[in-house]
């Protein structure tokens, strides 16, 4: 980027502002330029806003992925490039894959390989990050190598006749991969390697170089580690970054409010790695508000210890969120804050940033205060040990907390779900798989994971601060990051409209729509054989929440305002809600800085990003432990539901573990299937025979690969055919559709 410009006291030209992205090497967002003009507030960033929109109808820029701003027909700051040969002077050419500007595209020069990579040759195609020398010339440097040449295949090390074979950990690649032993790198067989493939030549397999070894797949931790690297997951500290964590302490109270006098709790999972929030309530004295309740929520002061801009800061804002899988953490901060500092650990003094909130009988929020302080917790307490003292059986550590604490948290609890119920919110309760892992790091049992009062308890605590730091930041119009979860699409609400109906059930117009009329359908069919097959449908129908500085409202929740603030620890979007209240509020060091406030779209929109990466590698995770878990069971027979239909089999859940698998449509009963996208099956055209989803089958289990997590079953019998309906047979398929549809998935809050 050019030299960064100094700001003279009045708000910059079209001109001056024009010239700064032209000068830039990669397109530019709002918070680029208002860090680089040091602009702030709201009148500069809506300002900033109509210049922008100026400039693009002017044809001076045009926006591309993330709303960035560039000179018109640059090349984004990503791309696929095609190697095209190598000038005179050695140097290596490239175009990009897809140009849609006038003319020919711009020059491109590719960076040298890192040393020990093999040089791109002609044709390979790679992504690449560009920088603008001018309009016409760029450099490039290589991120990674693209399937069908050159890349790089994360897999297993096997020993070979001919030297050695790599087996990829993707299950959708299936070509194993030659090594050469002075390729090998010393591996040994079973380790989990990194290996760059070589150009292919005319015969054989194709070859690879080892360039990193990973650890032995043997070793019970390789799991985790095969989800880490597919998803690419960043994993190390910069030694700054742990530094500034390691040198943090416990702030004193100047400037803070003591709340150690209020026996605050944390409650959470038996497996839960940090401690970010507490709870306490109890009944409000106040006489105009009869049968309410004062509750106080302590978080973790993040903000205090990440400042805006930090080494922790850069960290954090890179890995978007913590990842969580059955054996270990990826964090989102060094250990020194997350297992420390920021845990609210019992009887501890801990910096926290507190919410008051006063509701009443009805569970109506009336009133909430902010406030940094310096609290103790009382108690570290699991969802079971409160769910067993509130049904009559306390411990030794609940006993004496059962009357003063845990009382008037049930208390406050009955009122907010009663607001809840009234609200008419979206409660798709779905099965959770839980995967225990025993002192060995082996898989000992896979469970779906039991859902208690003390569950929605904390949920309902949370949501209620949640929806206070919405109200108190709009009032404040302080700009904000909302979670936000738009209502289902049009076309997806035709679609379950069309299937409900058929099975009995009839969903609202679109126009009239709220979460209300899902959650009706989904009690009555509570207890019906299509009740599985209900929820589901109606899951995939939702849309998926994101961060937002624009609010849209949670439709899922029935709230008009929501923003996270409850886990900053391991989300950056709550660290941005921290900072956005201190600021608003005037709370002290931490608050939000000039910068992320104009950039608040690209932070929502790459924290959206993480979050669904992180969800994807926990998926990949507890596929390959639950493998791993059933490898040593081929043969057995277990009870299922179909959970997901697509054009190539049907996707299985077992009762026992939730463990999940497919049946290949070519082993299905001798027919010829066809995906039928609308009603959710597959239909035999011969006999008539139609596998839809939520339908009960017994399997065999045939094949449970730990290194790809693919798990594979048989159908047994003809189970599972034709599920049960209200009335009648059940109706025949509509004209089956070719578009595959998706692996189920469920949507986050």
């Amino acid at each position: 980027m050019s030299d960064t410009p100094r700001r003279t006291g009045t708000f910059p030209d079209k001109d001056t502002i024009l010239a700064f992205i032209r000068g830039s090497t990669t397109p530019v967002g709002k918070r680029e330029i208002a860090r680089a003009f040091k602009l702030s507030g709201t009148a500069d960033r809506e300002r900033l806003k109509e210049l922008l929109k100026e400039l693009e109808a002017d044809g001076n820029v045009e926006r591309g992925r993330g709303k960035r701003v560039a000179p018109p027909q640059s090349l984004p700051e990503v791309a696929v490039l095609e190697v095209t040969g190598v000038d005179p002077d050695g140097e290596v050419l490239a175009r990009p894959l897809t140009w849609t500007g006038e003319g020919n595209p711009p020059r491109i020069f590719m960076m040298p390989e890192k040393k020990g990579h093999p040089a791109l040759a002609t044709g390979d195609r790679v992504l690449a990050k560009l920088s603008r020398i001018n309009d016409r010339l760029y450099e490039a440097r290589t991120i990674r190598r693209l399937e069908g040449t050159v890349g790089r295949v994360l897999g297993v090390y096997r020993p070979a006749p001919e030297g050695g074979r790599i087996v990829p950990t993707d299950k959708r690649n299936k070509t194993e991969l030659l090594v050469l032993p002075a390729n090998r790198n010393d591996a040994e067989p079973g380790e989990l390697v990194f290996a760059d493939v070589l150009p292919a030549g005319r015969l054989g397999l194709p070859q690879a170089r080892i360039v990193e070894r990973l650890g032995h797949t043997a070793e019970p931790r390789a799991v985790s580690l095969i989800a880490i690297h597919s998803h690419g997951l960043p994993t190390d500290f910069t030694c700054a970054a742990v530094r500034e964590a390691e040198l943090a302490s416990v702030p004193s109270l100047t400037g803070r409010t003591d709340l150690r006098q209020y026996p605050l709790v944390t409650i959470d999972g038996a497996d839960a790695r940090d401690f970010d929030d507490a709870v306490w309530a109890e009944p409000d004295d106040d006489p105009a508000n009869q049968g309410g309740w004062h509750l106080l929520v302590a978080i973790a002061d993040v903000a205090y210890y990440v400042r805006p801009g930090s080494h922790l800061d850069r960290a954090a804002y890179e890995r978007g969120n913590s990842v969580y899988f059955p054996d270990r953490v990826v964090p989102m901060l060094p250990e020194a804050l997350s297992n420390d500092l920021c845990s609210l650990r019992p009887n501890e003094d801990r910096a926290c940033f507190a919410v008051h909130m006063w509701i009443d009988r009805h569970g109506v929020l009336q009133r909430h205060q902010f406030v940094r302080g310096i609290m103790r917790s009382a108690a570290r307490l699991t969802y079971e040990q409160v769910q067993e003292a509130h049904t009559g059986t306390p411990d030794e550590v609940t006993g004496p907390l059962l009357e003063p604490v845990l009382r008037p948290l049930y208390g406050a609890y009955a009122c907010l779900w009663a607001v809840r119920e009234r609200r008419g919110t979206l409660d798709l309760d779905l099965p959770e798989r839980r995967v225990r892992i025993d002192e060995r790091g082996r898989v000992a049992e896979i469970t779906v994971r039991e859902r208690f009062d003390s569950h929605r308890l904390i949920e309902e605590f949370m949501i209620c601060a949640n929806v206070a730091a919405a109200e108190s930041l709009e009032r404040a119009g302080m700009p904000a990051l909302y979670r936000v979860h738009d209502q289902p699409s049009l076309d997806k609400l035709e679609s379950l409209r069309e299937f409900l109906g058929g099975i009995g059930y009839t969903l609202a117009n679109a126009q009239a729509l709220k979460p209300e009329h899902f959650t009706r359908i989904l009690a009555k069919a509570a207890g019906t054989p299509e009740s599985q097959l209900v929820s589901e449908v109606i899951l995939r129908s939702q849309s998926q929440a994101a961060y937002a500085p624009e609010n849209i409202g949670h439709f899922g929740l029935a709230l008009s305002r929501y923003a996270h603030f409850t886990s900053p620890i391991r989300r950056y979007a709550d660290l941005i809600v921290h900072r956005a209240l201190i600021r608003a509020h005037g709370l002290g060091p931490g608050g939000l800085d000039d910068a992320a406030m104009m950039g608040l779209e690209d932070i929502g929109e790459h924290i959206s990003t993480t979050e669904r990466r992180a969800a994807a590698a926990e998926r990949d995770a507890i596929d390959r432990f639950t493998a791993a878990f059933l490898a040593d069971r081929v043969g057995a027979t277990f009870s299922g539901r179909i959970s997901g239909v697509t054009r190539f089999g049907l996707f299985i859940r077992l009762d026992e573990s939730g463990a999940d698998g497919l049946i290949p449509a070519s082993t299905l009963p001798d027919d010829q299937y066809e995906h039928d996208e609308h009603a959710h099956a597959l239909v035999g055209q011969r006999s008539g025979r139609i596998y839809r989803l939520g339908a009960p089958v017994k399997v065999t289990l045939v094949e449970a690969d730990p290194l790809t997590g693919s798990t594979l079953f048989a159908l047994r019998g003809d189970g599972g055919a034709d599920l049960p309906w209200h009335s009648g047979n059940p109706p025949r398929a509509a004209k089956p559709q070719s578009r595959p549809s998706s692996r189920p998935r469920q949507r986050g809050r």
